[in-house]
């Protein structure tokens, strides 16, 4: 293993399940990835999500890594339950929909999983109750802040009526007017500073490379989804609100893409690995795009060019990668002009739709 895998796995407690929803906005990576059928594809797993939702466009291949074995876990499940289960049966695991048979459910799914990944879900029943979509360190923290920051201080009225139809002018005025609040303000302050949302919701170690104040950023990204996307449309909005998805589904878990990811699960697989031990290994020109989630907020801008640097011997001419970022800026090193260029223009219409508004940037770049 490289020095990148030594310095997380050293400093980081990779044995929980940190993220058991995708927080990246599937839409988004799809229209910058622009997936061909045929392509092969590398995806961070994370809780799984948009490494499924990638299947849904035809890949000849797709491999999904991580580092974290848990991760994998959430991934692995999920891969069983599009294979036996109804779509309505996914959602009520997930916990997208009202159940209570999630361990019957679970029950049904356990045998198909290998070893380590049911330890993982063995081990926390609980999180099976509450359905796999809740069970995350992050989506706690998330809950922490609908109870806190937002149920505090905001009445059920306001917050019924943040999802009422409403012009861009009316959406500024609502916000201006019964949103942003001294409350609001002095609660997402605390409730998002890196000592708060470091030991609450994702890992100190992530902030390492940061630049600027969490909150300061959350706050103006904030407003940007309530004010000028439409939280009516906003499937991400609507769980950090209310804790449910209602009438509104991320791409992976939409009924229109479920049979178009069952049918291809034969094409993916996943391994425990970092992407710069991974990419290593890789033959030239082998991959065609690339789905590298956040994950040049935990490298430092050494490590980060050397990963690029694999990305342009590896990638395939014409491919793409999209990453984003959150408070560590990250984009192809310079020297690697003429490897790989950026698609800035796209990069800056595609950030600013994200219904995952916490990213300061969303970057999409092509292989020459």
């Amino acid at each position: 293993m490289n020095d990148v895998h030594g310095e997380l796995v050293d400093e980081v407690d990779f044995t929980i399940i940190r993220y058991a929803q995708c927080w990246e906005d599937a839409d988004v990576v799809l229209e910058a990835l622009q997936v061909q059928p045929g392509d092969v594809c590398l995806s961070i797993a994370s809780a799984g999500d948009n490494t499924l939702s990638l299947l849904a466009k035809n890949p000849s291949q797709l491999v999904a890594i991580d580092l974290s074995a848990s991760q994998l876990a959430c991934l692995e499940l999920r891969v069983a339950a599009y294979r036996q289960l109804t779509h309505s049966e996914l959602l009520e695991l997930m916990g997208a929909r009202p159940s209570n048979r999630r361990r019957e459910l679970y029950g049904r799914l356990a045998p198909d999983l290998s070893p380590d990944s049911r330890k993982v879900w063995d081990a926390q029943p609980e999180a099976i109750d509450i359905g796999i979509g809740r069970a995350g360190k992050f989506e706690q923290y998330l809950d922490m802040i609908r109870r806190f920051a937002i149920n505090l201080t905001h009445s059920r009225g306001q917050r019924n009526d943040l999802f009422l139809p409403k012009s861009r002018d009316e959406r500024k005025n609502f916000y201006d007017d019964q949103w942003d609040n001294w409350r609001w303000r002095w609660l997402v302050k605390i409730a998002c500073s890196r000592l708060v949302m470091g030991r609450l919701g994702r890992d100190p170690r992530f902030f390492k490379y940061a630049e600027g104040s969490v909150a300061d950023h959350i706050m103006g990204m904030a407003e940007h989804a309530l004010v000028d996307l439409d939280p009516l449309d906003n499937a991400y909005l609507h769980w950090i609100v209310n804790g449910e998805y209602g009438p509104l589904l991320p791409h992976a878990l939409r009924e229109e893409n479920f049979e178009l990811i069952s049918a291809n699960l034969d094409r993916l697989e996943w391994h425990l690995a970092d992407v710069q031990s991974y990419l290593d290994q890789a033959p030239n020109a082998s991959i065609h795009r690339f789905n590298f989630s956040d994950v040049f907020e935990y490298l430092s801008e050494e490590d980060s060019d050397r990963v690029f640097e694999q990305v342009a011997r590896v990638g395939c001419s014409g491919g793409r990668l999209a990453y984003w970022n959150m408070l560590v800026p990250r984009h192809r090193p310079e020297k690697l002009h003429q490897s790989i260029t950026p698609m800035p223009e796209l990069s800056r219409r595609l950030h600013r739709a994200a219904g995952t508004f916490f990213y300061t940037g969303f970057v999409v770049e092509e292989i020459v």
